[in-house]
């Protein structure tokens, strides 16, 4: 970092709206996440998850002098690039950003299969959130009898789908705004999805406490 002036500590690029509340919300948490307090400034690129991917280092290349660390965020699914292994994007991405002149300073996130992967945790929080607060059957026990969610597993394999139909079964109208509430309310403690940890250890090792 020898050189670089950073009033900011962190740029973080993300595919869409949705990903932009929810970064907000989780960056947040500081506590929650085990480091210190930032101050992370969020663009969304306009090529959504495919701009990321191929562009987001020419985006980023602009503000490697004007902050500490940057990110690049965005779903697998959707990137156009799905026959790849989502490890093998992150590299790809985290290359181009190093030789664009961040060095070790970035990191890439591919987050598979979708964001949506996050928002499904036993929290009561998701179901007040999703507008199932109260309700009989539970989103869980309404998730396995449409076939959404299989016994046995944690999360839905369709994520995103599983969200949606949920929201329209709640009467619920869809927006970002839930993704912050998600981000704010929902615990972190227990997530083990392998793209939340690698977010989680990289915003450890960039600022710690």
């Amino acid at each position: 970092m020898t050189g670089v002036q950073s009033p900011h500590d962190l740029v973080v690029l993300v595919a869409d709206k949705n990903m932009e509340f929810a970064v907000k919300g989780i960056l947040g948490r500081t506590q929650a996440l085990g480091i210190q307090e930032l101050m992370p400034v969020v663009h969304v690129h306009p090529e959504k998850d495919p701009g990321c991917l191929l562009r987001g280092h020419e985006f980023l290349s602009l503000f490697r002098n004007q902050y500490a660390h940057a990110l690049i965020m965005l779903d697998f699914e959707g990137s156009g690039q799905e026959e790849t292994g989502r490890e093998s994007l992150e590299l790809e991405i985290e290359k181009r950003l190093s030789q664009s002149g961040w060095g070790d300073r970035a990191a890439a996130i591919v987050i598979g299969p979708e964001l949506e992967m996050w928002v499904w945790s036993d929290s009561p929080q998701v179901d007040a959130v999703l507008g199932w607060q109260g309700k009989n059957p539970d989103l869980r026990s309404w998730l396995k009898a449409k076939g959404l969610l299989q016994e046995g597993e944690a999360k839905p394999e369709r994520p995103k789908e599983a969200m949606e139909l949920a929201l329209r079964a709640a009467r619920k109208p869809r927006s970002s705004a839930l993704y912050l509430q998600l981000a704010r309310q929902v615990s972190m403690a227990r997530c083990v999805d392998p793209a939340f940890l690698k977010l989680k250890t990289i915003l450890q090792a960039w600022f710690p406490l």
